[in-house]
């Protein structure tokens, strides 16, 4: 009987001083389940400035288990993810980081949840090792508000850190929007799931690419792209202020006739007037994000453009339309 085929895909972007320790780790972790299962390791070459690629040439010609695309530039993880997704053929993929924050010891508890017929096993940080104060504030405060507003909410500190079907990963492939974020997608997409608790370990080398404006801007798109309740929300706004508005006159109208005043002064109507203009542009920047995100889409430009590939089946991007 065959061993069933493990499509392991991480992205890798200037990562160094990560990618052969990653290399050996799963091959460790590869060995310690041969007798039940293949392994096919897809890494994602997401435009890096460092010697990443060299790297990745070296440890596809020791193990040409290693495959390796390297897209045009950075798409982000979102883009980079999806090429992997798109060239895998295993029965189950799983994704992970390249940066070992994802650790691949845990491999073989996702794989132990999926014999056990769970469809989308994903990872559940309880600790953060090497976070700021402020990151791990703004990413607990980014799960409590998508999940107010998400129509599939998702579990509080679920990470990209998963192991999905072959029939689940399938199915997302077909879907086409741009702004996307896998996290909420699975949720979406359903099919039966569970969390694996752990904890996120420290780099082993190299520096985070996080930066708290494009993470708080990322995160806004997520919500915009999971949801439409912050399109929902803004009549009821507008009939707060102008429910607040009428009670005011009529409190100015009332005070006229009783004490002849007709208006608290010029910093009253001041206040008003910047309350009001600050909402009005909080309104237009939600709608400009949904603009945004119909933008991307009518433009049908590719999720992600390949420069090369190494160890891929040339038919393996067939279904995205793109090419090699």
């Amino acid at each position: 009987m065959m061993n069933k085929l493990l499509s392991v895909i991480s992205p890798a972007y200037n990562e160094e001083d990560c990618v052969q320790e990653l290399a050996r780790r799963l091959k460790a972790v590869a060995a310690s389940l041969a007798d039940r299962y293949d392994f096919e390791f897809i890494i994602i070459e997401n435009g890096s400035r460092d010697r990443t690629q060299e790297l990745l040439m070296e440890i596809h010609r020791s193990d040409s288990r290693f495959k390796i695309i390297t897209l045009s530039r950075n798409f982000g993880i979102e883009g980079a993810l999806t090429a992997g997704l798109r060239a895998a053929r295993g029965d189950a993929a799983i994704i992970m980081c390249a940066d070992l924050q994802d650790p691949p010891e845990l491999i073989p508890d996702l794989v132990s949840k999926w014999e056990e017929g769970f469809q989308n096993v994903y990872g559940i940080i309880t600790a953060r090792h090497d976070e700021g104060t402020l990151r791990k504030f703004l990413t607990q405060r980014f799960y409590n508000l998508i999940n107010r507003v998400s129509e599939r909410p998702i579990p509080s500190n679920v990470s990209d850190f998963r192991l999905v079907d072959r029939k689940l990963y399938q199915t997302v492939k077909q879907f086409t929007e741009h702004g996307r974020m896998l996290r909420t997608i699975w949720a979406w997409a359903g099919f039966r799931s569970i969390g694996v608790p752990h904890e996120r370990p420290p780099r082993p080398g190299g520096r985070s690419t996080y930066n708290t404006f494009g993470a708080i801007g990322f995160a806004f798109r997520a919500i915009a792209s999971s949801s439409t309740v912050p399109l929902k929300i803004i009549p009821w706004i507008g009939l707060g202020l102008s429910s607040f508005s009428f009670v005011l006159l009529l409190g100015f109208v009332v005070r006229w006739i009783a004490e002849a005043v007709p208006f608290n002064g010029f910093g009253t109507i001041v206040a008003l007037l910047l309350l009001l203009f600050g909402l009005l542009f909080m309104i237009l920047g939600i709608i400009t994000e949904y603009i945004g995100l119909i933008f991307e889409d009518t433009r049908n430009r590719p999720l992600y453009i390949i420069e090369s590939t190494v160890g891929i089946e040339p038919t393996a991007y067939l279904d995205s339309g793109l090419g090699q």
